[in-house]
């Protein structure tokens, strides 16, 4: 099939205007990284941008030779493991009976479970309820708080309704109970949403921080991102700075690029293996067939 002149056009405008937003995602990236491999001299007089100056890996040499930094990152990977487990169940489990039609009050619980993506009891009522539960400074107030999220669930409940209703009924007329059926025909069938869910729930754990920063005191408990986030708030003083080892500027400089590089490269790893099942999994569970 010949395209006319106007397709070509709109063709490279589209992926003139898909270079410009992937290099703007990257530049900075390359800045970053750039950054904290650099010598502390180029980094004092501000000549770095997009390649390194005066190749120097001081920087990680003080992450990876740090306790508390693979203490963190571990603790960090363990949490985003457990919660993206218990995420994905605690979705599935709420999203699959709801596609029932014979479920009682099914109108009124999508009601009650579409009201709280609006209205939250706000943060000051939150800690008091994870105080009254006894959760404040425990790992489970890092995991069951956000163990679900309603706009995750209902891009599930959309993608079991677009497996066909005739699969369930034959299992039915077999005898299969009500978990038969979901191990044997939903689950298999919905590994795309699946995917694309345990992606969403993994980065958002991976990059979470404000509820360690609310809930918890205790140093064994941060995560990567809450570490990293009082490493940067503390080489802005000067008398932690030295406390913390940062006794030169451009070092200072090299070890926070270090930093966010050590904490965002792991996360960055999981996409290219769950990629081919982005796209399906949320335009399946965007529109009902």
């Amino acid at each position: 099939m010949i395209k006319s002149k106007r397709t070509k056009t709109g063709d490279l405008l589209f992926v003139f205007i898909c270079i410009i937003v992937s290099a703007i995602c990257l530049l900075p990236m390359l800045n970053l990284l750039s950054r904290s491999l650099s010598s502390t001299d180029a980094l004092i007089k501000r000549e770095v941008y997009l390649l390194p100056k005066g190749f120097n890996l001081e920087a990680y040499k003080m992450v990876f030779g740090d306790m508390t930094y693979i203490r963190a990152f571990f603790w960090t990977v363990f949490l985003t493991i457990v919660c993206t487990f218990v995420s994905l169940l605690m979705t599935m489990l709420c999203a699959y009976p709801l596609i029932f039609e014979n479920l009682k009050g099914r109108g009124v619980i999508n009601v009650f479970i579409i009201i709280t993506m609006f209205f939250n009891a706000g943060t000051i009522p939150n800690y008091l309820l994870m105080k009254q539960l006894g959760l404040l400074n425990t790992a489970l107030v890092l995991i069951i708080p956000s163990c679900m999220s309603v706009y995750n669930m209902i891009i599930m409940r959309s993608f079991f309704y677009g497996i066909p209703e005739s699969l369930r009924e034959s299992a039915e007329i077999d005898g299969a109970s009500y978990f038969r059926i979901l191990v044997s025909i939903y689950i298999p069938l919905s590994k795309p949403v699946f995917a694309t869910l345990a992606l969403f729930y993994a980065v958002g754990r991976w990059n979470g921080y404000s509820d360690a920063l609310m809930y918890v005191t205790d140093k064994a408990l941060y995560p990567l991102q809450l570490f990293l986030y009082n490493i940067l708030n503390s080489i802005n003083s000067v008398e932690i700075a030295t406390q913390e080892g940062f006794t030169s500027p451009g070092l200072s400089e090299a070890l926070k690029a270090a930093i966010v590089m050590f904490s965002t490269i792991p996360i960055l790893c999981i996409y290219p293996w769950l990629q081919k099942y982005f796209i399906h999994g949320v335009t399946m569970g965007a529109v009902k067939e």
